[in-house]
């Protein structure tokens, strides 16, 4: 299999602050994870472009973007209690909008068999018009409603440990795109109950499983075959993207799930089926424990180019949570059954 590699010098110099979770380190063990699995070789490299106004405008309104802009150029400063920027994170959050961009446009040339977008700053929390949780652009839907607009179905699924509540809001009615979550709860941002899922022409097109603490890969992977994989067969989507974060490992300091890298790698092998080879795409969003990112990154690329030879950690089991398993199928059939009405 051929992965395109998009990542960019310029993702370094963004900064949030001393001390932050979300450092410029992180790239640099995804690089460490790339050279330890033995991809080095194995990865076409693609240099990120910048996403125009058109492009960003699907997602983003000029006015966020004229904010935001200036208040980087004025020398940045905190936006929130957790989101910063410096002068340099303009042209960052530019580059890594547009990374899924450039990459899509080379898997539908023929050039890959899938894509991973190793982007700072990340994407998943940001809304419209607001940044937040780290995030200034939402990449992934950046991406997401390009495809949409070319006539694509397309299924988002995120694995961070964090609900991506800005994915979710952003796609919260649309009939075209099916936003997955598997996250932590209760956890930042407090969003992603079992029971979101969606309205209007978008009823059914938000799936959320919101896992306890220490929840093992065995609930994980239950949850994909039993739930996600049938509710999306039915849908038929033609991209598959995901947000991968890697904040769910048992070893991140942030976060309570009970991951491995391992864990990291079936996920990734069986999702990937969702879709024909050519219509797949990870952007690297959490993850900050930077062992495991790095052994997080090197498993799930492998998981991409080889069916996943590289494997640092086994996978895991023994945890809560299939009562969110049994819950979400129940949610789903009720769905079906047209129990379930938009407001």
């Amino acid at each position: 299999m051929t992965v395109l590699y998009a990542t960019h010098p310029r993702f370094l110099e963004h900064s949030a602050g001393p001390g932050h979770p979300e450092s410029p380190a992180r790239l640099r063990a995804v690089q460490l994870g790339v050279q330890q699995a033995g991809l080095t070789d194995a990865l076409t490299p693609v240099e990120p472009v910048a996403a125009d106004d058109a492009e960003l405008e699907r997602i983003h309104p000029e006015a966020y973007r004229r904010a935001l802009r200036s208040f980087c150029a004025a020398g940045g400063g905190s936006l929130d209690g957790d989101t910063a920027v410096v002068p340099a994170s303009w042209d960052a959050a530019l580059l890594a909008a547009g990374a899924g961009l450039e990459v899509i446009r080379r898997l539908q040339g023929g050039e890959g068999d899938a894509g991973f977008c190793a982007v700072r700053p990340p994407g998943h929390h940001a809304l419209a018009s607001q940044a937040m949780g780290f995030c200034l652009f939402n990449n992934v839907a950046v991406a997401a409603a390009a495809l949409r607009d070319q006539g694509e179905r397309v299924v988002i699924i995120d694995y961070d440990a964090h609900h991506g509540n800005g994915t979710q809001d952003l796609f919260w009615d649309d009939p075209d795109v099916f936003y997955v979550s598997m996250h932590e709860w209760p956890q930042y941002p407090g969003t992603g109950g079992l029971h979101e899922v969606g309205v209007g022409t978008g009823l059914g097109t938000t799936l959320n499983l919101p896992f306890p603490s220490h929840t093992t890969g065995d609930v994980y992977r239950r949850s994909v075959d039993e739930v996600v994989v049938p509710a999306l067969a039915a849908w038929r989507p033609t991209w598959l993207l995901i947000s991968a974060g890697f904040d769910a490992h048992r070893a991140d300091p942030i976060t309570d799930l009970g991951l491995t890298s391992g864990d990291y790698a079936d996920l990734t092998v069986a999702l990937a089926e969702l879709v024909p080879a050519g219509r797949r795409l990870l952007f690297l969003e959490g993850g900050y424990d930077l062992d495991a990112l790095v052994r997080c990154t090197g498993s799930v690329l492998s998981a991409l180019v080889d069916d996943g030879a590289y494997r640092p950690e086994g996978a895991t089991s023994g945890g809560p949570g299939t009562e969110v398993c049994d819950a979400a199928l129940n949610i789903r059939g009720a769905l079906a059954d047209g129990y379930l009405q938009s407001p």
